[in-house]
C-alpha cells in the first residue's frame, strides 16, 4: 500500500515537470516558470543630495578635531587666550572654585565650588586640600556628562607647587579630563 502511494506522487511530480519543459499552460507552470524580479535602479532623492553650501551646525566638532580657529589674542597677556576650554582654579581664605570657560564667552560653562550645599555638606572644612580635590573629582564629572574632555589648565606659577592645587589636577586627571589640547591642525584649501 505505501509502495502505491509513492509511485503515484512519483508519477504526479513527474508529470509536473514534463509539463513546465513543454510550456503547456496550466495552474502549476506559473509557479514553474517564475523568476525572481530584477531590482529597480535606485533613483537619487532630492532630499538626500549633499548641498555644495555646507555649514556645520555644531562647531564643537570642530574643536574635537582641532580644526576649529583659535583666538590667539596678544602674546604678551596672562593667562593666555589660545584655547578652546581653559580651567580656571581659584582658591580663597574660606572656598576654593573651578570654572570652565569657553573660548567663545566670558560666562563659565562649567562651575564647581565648595558654596554649593551639594558639596559643603560633605567636608570638614571649606579650604582644605580634601576640599580641593572633592572640587576636582565633581567638576571632573561635570565636564564628563558636558562632554568636555580636554581643556587647558595654567595655575598661577607660585601656587602650582602647592598640595591643594596638585590634590585638584589629580582628581581632575582620575576622573578622566586631559588638562592640555591639541595643537591646531591647519588644513589647506
Amino acid at each position: 500500500m505505501a509502495l502505491r502511494e509513492i509511485n503515484r506522487s512519483v508519477r504526479l511530480l513527474m508529470g509536473q515537470i514534463q509539463r513546465c519543459g513543454s510550456g503547456v499552460a496550466s495552474k502549476h507552470s506559473a509557479r514553474c516558470l517564475s523568476q525572481a524580479a530584477a531590482r529597480p535602479e535606485p533613483t537619487p532623492n532630492v532630499n538626500e543630495a549633499v548641498n555644495p553650501t555646507f555649514v556645520n551646525r555644531n562647531p564643537r566638532n570642530l574643536e574635537q578635531m582641532a580644526l576649529a580657529v583659535k583666538d590667539r589674542g596678544w602674546k604678551t597677556t596672562w593667562p593666555h587666550q589660545q584655547f578652546y576650554h581653559r580651567l580656571m582654579f581659584s582658591r580663597s581664605q574660606h572656598h576654593v572654585t573651578a570654572e570652565v570657560f569657553s573660548y567663545t564667552s566670558p560666562v563659565p560653562v562649567l562651575t564647581c565650588s565648595t558654596k554649593e550645599w551639594a558639596v559643603k555638606k560633605e567636608l570638614a572644612s571649606t579650604n582644605c586640600v580634601a576640599a580641593c580635590q572633592a572640587v576636582g573629582e565633581v567638576l571632573a564629572h561635570r565636564c564628563q556628562q558636558a562632554g568636555i574632555m580636554r581643556m587647558v589648565y595654567r595655575a598661577i606659577p607660585w601656587t602650582y607647587r602647592s598640595e591643594g592645587v596638585q590634590a585638584f589636577r589629580a582628581a581632575m586627571k582620575q576622573g578622566g579630563v586631559i588638562l592640555s589640547e591639541p595643537r591646531r591642525k591647519y588644513v589647506g584649501t
